[in-house]
């Protein structure tokens, strides 16, 4: 019988993987707002998520409160670790969705919201990379609790993880605008594109390198025998996507850049799994640790097993129904 403990890490680090894919392509296109022109090519980019931007935050609900029920002391430690930035991104989501309905309904000042909608956004994915740089560095326990200062997790690594995040996400929204925009706007979200692919691979190759000297476990993990045999193919891999990304941005194709986009965060996450396992708050405590009761796992799991297919479900049925290229009329 499979290990539930092993199981629940494996349910959020899926809602963490299809929060960061589906609203990290919203959260970029606000942070890439200002670059498109005032009128039709920003209308157009906004309505190419508004059908489905507020329903993309469901899987942040499912990862933070998936969490809290199945691992209660990794939620206890985290969050009280990482406490100005999580609020500063909540404020920030609520910026970015107050501003994207606002923006229509108070047209006289346009100019407010959607500086409202890019600050959100910026805000929010900023704090969600410090957040994950802050996990990463390791987080202080004594005694089953918190132990450092208000201010741990402000360090230069949490900074570099932070600008990488806001990057990559820029590369999820140009991608995505490349494949549901056409003409001008398409063209632009091209040029944004290559430049945010390259800039996505070089932080991603700064963090990876950093880890290596941030832990000697992380660096045991990812240089030694036999682990880095079975570390090894996600470097390979991700490089792979990487160069095959590039290259379809380059030939003016359409949906496969934004597919690759998904592929080269997908093993980017690989690897960060493969660098804390076995702990959900390094350095000390493991997901054995956090866990709570069987019973408990088991009583949600019935719950998942019944709500997750329907979420899945519901959102790819959202997608499908607004698929194509955004028309001028929008969504609004």
């Amino acid at each position: 019988m499979m290990d539930l403990t092993v199981i629940w890490a494996f349910i959020i680090a899926f809602a963490v993987f299809a929060y960061v894919v589906m609203d990290g392509f919203d959260l970029g296109i606000g942070i890439l707002f200002p670059t498109f022109d005032v009128g039709r090519e920003r209308d157009r980019a906004m309505n190419s998520i508004a059908p489905v931007w507020d329903g993309n935050e469901t899987w942040l609900v499912l990862g933070g409160g998936g969490l809290f029920a199945a691992f209660p002391l990794a939620y206890a430690v985290i969050l009280p670790a990482t406490y100005p930035l999580i609020i500063a991104m909540l404020l920030g989501l609520v910026f970015r969705g107050v501003a994207f309905e606002y923006r229509w309904r108070d047209p006289g000042h346009r100019r407010l919201w959607d500086a409202a909608f890019t600050g959100g956004s910026l805000v929010a994915a900023m704090a969600q990379g410090m957040t994950l740089g802050a996990l990463l560095q390791g987080i202080e326990v004594v005694d089953r609790a918190y132990a450092g200062s208000w201010f741990d997790w402000l360090t230069p690594y949490t900074l570099l993880c932070g600008l990488g995040v806001v990057v990559g996400y820029a590369l999820l929204g140009s991608t995505w605008l490349i494949w549901k925009l056409d003409g001008p706007g398409q063209a632009h979200a091209r040029k944004l594109a290559l430049r945010s692919a390259l800039a996505t691979i070089v932080l991603m190759g700064a963090v990876s390198l950093y880890n290596v000297f941030l832990n000697a476990e992380y660096a045991e993990r990812w240089l030694t025998a036999p682990e880095i045999y079975f570390a090894a193919p996600v470097p390979i891999l991700t490089a792979i996507i990487a160069l095959s990304m590039i290259q379809a941005i380059r030939k003016a194709r359409n949906s496969k850049p934004f597919w690759l986009s998904i592929a080269l965060f997908f093993f980017g996450m690989a690897g960060l799994g493969v660098t804390m396992w076995p702990y959900v708050v390094p350095p000390g405590v493991t997901i054995w640790d956090a866990a709570a009761p069987e019973r408990s796992q088991i009583f949600m799991l019935i719950g998942v097993a019944i709500t997750l297919p329907l979420i899945i479900a519901y959102t790819a049925w959202a997608y499908w129904v607004f698929r194509g290229k955004v028309a001028d009329e929008g969504y609004h």
